[in-house]
């Protein structure tokens, strides 16, 4: 039996419960949780944005060591220390021929599988396949990626999704190149990473956008080189800052109608704008069709930053290493599980970065 924060059905509090969580199966492993980041994606889930079966444990930016390996596992072993990963591809599907494992077909197919029990016999599923709002959770095994040396354990929860999106939506989204300059809306946990991947690329100017002016501490120490309160001129206002003309890149970290269109209006003539944030089906973006030929702007999604997390963990484990990369930067909250609903409520309101669940 383990500690784990309950999800009993769309829209319902987070509860705190002890389920039954098995021993790993055949092709499986069993992991003992570090931390685990509080996701907007998660906070999606539990009010029905994105499907997820319930009652479930979310919780998928985790890491932690495993435990126990089920029969036919190779590769990792009881001890190792690993990074949950909440989209493994499977190597086979017609996306992963094209070498795109970020849209794999059966990347969820975990999430749709009980994984364990309450006390009395309710079978739960795993949040996006990892569950890793427990202090335990079992997920397949190639879900569980080596966490490279001398990136510490409990900021490593933190390379599971927000650093890989961050990282990916600036590199291999945007393919910023150095000297470009970048907007970055919404400073939370993704839009840090996000910043920090951009100076790291060496762009500049850096320019942070979000609705709270708390947040132009984290942006700045995060890499940007100026920082605009959300407002509506705020495309107006980007564009004095980048020589009159837009940002050569912008990427929105929010996933609303206005914000995405505010970052494709901050976005230069031939200039590329990248969606990270996940909204819903109600938000709505229009564009003129005249518009769309006129500035010859690029305007796409990025689903996981792009990323194959297991060529760019070593990579971004380097910069990390060499303290390029300071993940305890994005953390403004450590918490308990008790601490998941505080923080649901801090992500609505637009409060601080990320908070981090350590257990």
């Amino acid at each position: 039996m383990v500690r784990a924060a309950v999800l009993p059905a769309v829209n319902a509090p987070l509860e705190i419960a002890e389920i039954e969580l098995p021993a790993p199966g055949p092709g499986q492993v069993r992991v003992k949780l570090a931390a685990a980041g509080v996701c907007h994606s998660d906070l999606s889930l539990s009010n029905g944005t994105l499907k997820q079966p319930a009652p479930a444990v979310l919780g998928h930016e985790g890491a932690g060591t495993v435990t126990a390996v089920g029969e036919g596992v190779t590769g990792i072993a009881a001890g190792d220390h690993v990074v949950l990963n909440w989209a493994p591809s499977c190597g086979s599907c017609h996306f992963c021929g094209l070498a795109e494992p970020w849209l794999c077909a059966n990347a969820g197919a975990a999430a749709a599988q009980p994984y364990a029990r309450l006390a009395d016999g309710t079978e739960l599923h795993p949040g996006l396949g990892t569950a890793a709002f427990a202090e335990e959770t079992v997920v397949p095994a190639h879900a569980a990626l080596p966490l490279p040396d001398g990136v510490p354990l409990t900021d490593a929860a933190l390379l599971g999704c927000a650093v890989l999106t961050g990282w990916g939506a600036v590199h291999h989204s945007a393919r910023v190149r150095a000297g470009e300059s970048v907007v970055v809306v919404g400073v939370g946990g993704v839009g840090l990473a996000t910043l920090q991947a951009a100076r790291i690329a060496g762009a500049g100017p850096i320019v942070a956008v979000d609705v709270s002016p708390a947040k132009e501490e984290l942006a700045r120490a995060a890499g940007a080189t100026e920082f605009v309160l959300a407002g509506e001129d705020t495309a107006k206002r980007i564009r004095k800052l980048t020589g009159g003309v837009g940002a050569d890149v912008a990427v929105e970290c929010v996933g609303r109608a206005d914000t995405i269109r505010t970052a494709w209006s901050a976005t230069r003539r031939g200039g590329r704008t990248t969606v990270v944030g996940i909204g819903g089906q109600d938000q709505q973006v229009t564009f003129s069709a005249l518009e769309l030929f006129y500035f010859g702007r690029t305007l796409s999604g990025c689903v996981y930053g792009n990323s194959d997390p297991a060529r760019d963990l070593p990579v971004i484990a380097e910069h990390v290493r060499s303290g390029a990369l300071d993940l305890s930067a994005l953390v403004t909250d450590r918490i308990g599980l008790d601490g998941i609903p505080a923080a649901f409520e801090a992500m609505v309101a637009g409060k601080g970065g990320r908070a981090l669940v350590v257990f």
